[in-house]
């Protein structure tokens, strides 16, 4: 456990020095993680210099009236895919007036799934917005995970932050 915890803290840290480096905020939007990607980085002394808030929208009501998810995307595609995760990326990055944004839906269980997505399906979404003039590049990629609820919930945030820091790395 110590290690695992060593290991967020670097990445937190990592991501921390980034952002400040490019004096730029971040927010979250999360679903099945409800908040654990927020505490991780606000864990870290500091973090008001770069984060800016979380959005827990658990319900698809709460995806739609926060982040400005369309009622239709989650209709056609469900609230656990690419299409919504890029919609709450985008929106919660529009909404708090940040450079970059996460967005976590997904199932983590025990129950829920389907043949289709099956517990462990986690969609994710990265919105970032390069510069002044509104260039945004927004990923998207579905991940399977194994294990308990709360296995899922740590796996999803772990793989969140270290995309992330990826992707300000490139």
């Amino acid at each position: 456990m110590k290690n695992n915890i060593d290991a967020q803290g670097e990445l937190v840290r990592a991501l921390a020095s980034i952002l400040i480096g490019r004096a730029w905020r971040i927010a979250l939007a999360e679903s099945c993680t409800g908040g654990l990607v927020c505490a991780t980085l606000t864990d870290l002394a500091g973090s008001s210099d770069w984060f800016e808030r979380g959005y827990i929208t658990y319900s698809n009501q709460a995806k739609t009236e926060c982040l400005d998810v369309p009622a239709e995307t989650i209709e056609s595609f469900g609230a656990v895919s690419e299409q919504v995760a890029k919609a709450m990326a985008d929106g919660a990055r529009r909404k708090a007036d940040v450079n970059v944004a996460i967005s976590i839906t997904g199932i983590a269980g025990p129950t829920g799934g389907s043949l289709e997505k099956p517990v462990g399906t986690v969609c994710f979404g990265w919105s970032i917005k390069q510069n002044v003039d509104g260039d945004v590049k927004t990923t998207t990629i579905t991940k399977q995970f194994s294990g308990d609820r709360q296995t899922v919930r740590e796996q999803a945030r772990d793989f969140a932050l270290s995309k992330l820091l990826d992707l300000l790395q490139t």
